[in-house]
């Protein structure tokens, strides 16, 4: 999805993998936490899997529907070749593309139920259209969703929370799920009004008594389905898989999502798999009927792989829904726009991150007297992590647009003092040069970051694992639209519905005196101002290079 040195490293040991179609182990690097992927083709599986137990597993697919065809393929390839097979998704499948988030994640679900899934955990974008729509959709799976740790306003969890799959041999496998308690801040938060995501030492609690409520019972192994990932951004408070099993006891795999690493082992040797994003490559677990113990584990990439021809006639009806929809041209760009995530929107000002704050701003200054202040007060900002393709040069449609913006967020104006806007700024950079979500795209401002001075943690935001800067250390404004920046102006802040809920970093955007949702949708605010504004031409004049509002240092 987003292209990065780390995503090269991973499709080159992935294309080093397909030419060989050899056992191949391959050290990758994920910012500065190790991880190894050991990746094989179909053609290296065993031809008789009669005895064994297979978990075939994929996260994070964010819309990627072709893919289902191929993975409902691999399913009814170790079938054939004797194997009980437990086909199961790690969380985020319900965003992505137009495919899914134009159904709201209705049809992701529909598509895995073509594919043969069997058993889900939930993952952050899950929630991204609210839980009762969330609930709604589930309500159609003909697969099973478990998740231990998001609870419902009775405290307890809002789907089983655990699930024991029993072979015809007797093996007996018990699953518990658990869910990134990063989702409080990445989705908004007037969605998930409450639900309750178990942080910080809460989880480990919960993760144990689920592993010891599955031994009880006497299960054979204890495999827990993740969407904790091993990201830096997710270490600070312990909210990775590989912490999850340093501090429990008993879990004998954890399969993984979140972080879109292909992996199949941790730096220390923790027995964590997870796929990557977008099916780059599809997790198998081997588990010996007789033994009753895992005897293999590896990651299948899509050389001479087919698909399974019901689930592709599925996805074609999809593709042509959309695609006539979405796909027709309303603009041309002379330029790419960077929709990366690193380096990109989540580490530092992009030429579409310009774009799309520009668009917002003038979607409401347009309407003259819309705002209590001067024009000269008005800025905007986008959390970069809102930002999920990148738009190529040539022609743009509706779709391309939708793929870059697709959670349906709304324009929202937020009255902040300028105290407030350096405080958001502040914590939304806290950890810059590393990537994180809530890096600030931005319009009207000019502002250096001091990379060289550390964020000073006050306490956490409530119901956050972002935490308040106990002063303002590494942010300057320079100056607003400008003209001199004043810490106790009333400034106008133009953002999307997700921010202003406090989404991210930006609780203080929530605690501001005064806001207003415009019911502009984001995506439908850039398209209007590149046909209004710029004519449907998007210019490397214009924004050819991000135009250097932000510095840092």
């Amino acid at each position: 999805m987003k292209k990065n040195c780390v995503k090269r490293v991973l499709a080159f040991v992935m294309a080093f993998a397909m030419l060989l179609t050899l056992r191949f182990q391959a050290p990758v690097a994920l910012a500065d936490y190790s991880v190894s992927a050991d990746i094989r083709s179909i053609a290296n599986v065993p031809a008789n899997l009669t005895g064994k137990t297979v978990i075939m597993h994929t996260n994070d697919i964010h819309g990627a529907v072709s893919k289902y065809a191929y993975i409902a393929s691999v399913k009814q390839n170790f079938q054939k070749r004797g194997a009980n097979v437990i086909l199961a998704d790690m969380g985020d499948y319900s965003q992505g593309t137009p495919y899914v988030s134009t159904s709201k994640g209705l049809d992701a679900v529909k598509m895995m139920n073509a594919a043969g899934y069997d058993l889900a955990t939930l993952g952050n974008h899950e929630f991204d259209y609210g839980y009762y729509k969330l609930m709604s959709n589930l309500s159609q799976a003909k697969f099973k969703t478990i998740c231990a740790d998001v609870l419902g306003a009775d405290g307890k969890p809002i789907v089983d929370p655990n699930y024991i799959y029993t072979s015809p041999a007797g093996l007996k496998i018990g699953f518990f799920g658990m869910e990134t308690p990063e989702t409080q801040t990445k989705v908004n938060p007037g969605l998930i009004q409450g639900i309750t995501f178990l942080s910080k030492g809460q989880i480990y609690t919960c993760a144990q008594e689920q592993i010891d409520t599955l031994k009880a019972q006497g299960v054979d192994l204890v495999i827990c389905l993740a969407h904790l990932g091993v990201d830096d951004e997710s270490a600070g408070d312990g909210h990775r898989s590989v912490d999850l099993y340093a501090k429990t006891k008993g879990i004998d795999l954890i399969i993984d999502g979140h972080s879109h690493t292909v992996m199949t082992k941790g730096a220390k040797g923790e027995p964590v798999q997870s796929t990557g994003t977008k099916a780059e490559t599809i997790g198998v677990v081997v588990i010996d009927d007789a033994s009753k113990q895992i005897e293999d584990r590896y990651l299948i990439n899509f050389d001479l792989l087919q698909q399974e021809v019901t689930t592709a006639a599925k996805a074609n009806e999809l593709f042509k829904a959309i695609d006539q929809q979405y796909g027709v041209v309303f603009a041309k760009s002379e330029v790419l726009l960077n929709g990366a995530k690193e380096p990109g929107n989540r580490t530092q000002e992009t030429n579409l991150g310009d774009l799309i704050t520009d668009a917002i701003m003038w979607s409401v200054l347009k309407a003259p007297g819309a705002l209590k202040v001067d024009a000269d007060h008005v800025v905007a900002i986008t959390n970069g992590g809102g930002i999920r393709a990148t738009i190529e040069a040539g022609d743009v449609t509706k779709k391309d647009l939708n793929t870059v913006l697709p959670f349906g967020n709304t324009v929202s104006v937020v009255y902040v003092t300028g105290a407030e806007l350096l405080e958001a700024l502040e914590a939304s950079t806290f950890c810059t040069p590393k990537a994180v979500g809530g890096y600030p795209q931005t319009a009207g401002i000019k502002f250096t970051i001091d990379t060289t001075k550390s964020f000073h943690k006050g306490p956490a935001y409530p119901a956050s694992t972002y935490y308040k800067p106990a002063s303002i250390n590494r942010v300057t404004i320079e100056s607003i639209n400008d003209k001199p920046f004043s810490a106790t102006d009333t400034y106008a802040v133009v953002t999307n519905n997700f921010c202003a809920a406090g989404g991210d970093t930006y609780y203080a955007f929530k605690s501001a005196s005064e806001q207003f949702d415009t019911g502009i949708v984001m995506d439908e605010a850039v398209m209007e101002y590149v046909q209004d504004v710029l004519g449907g031409n998007i210019t490397a004049a214009k924004y050819g290079a991000p135009r250097g509002d932000q510095t840092q240092k």
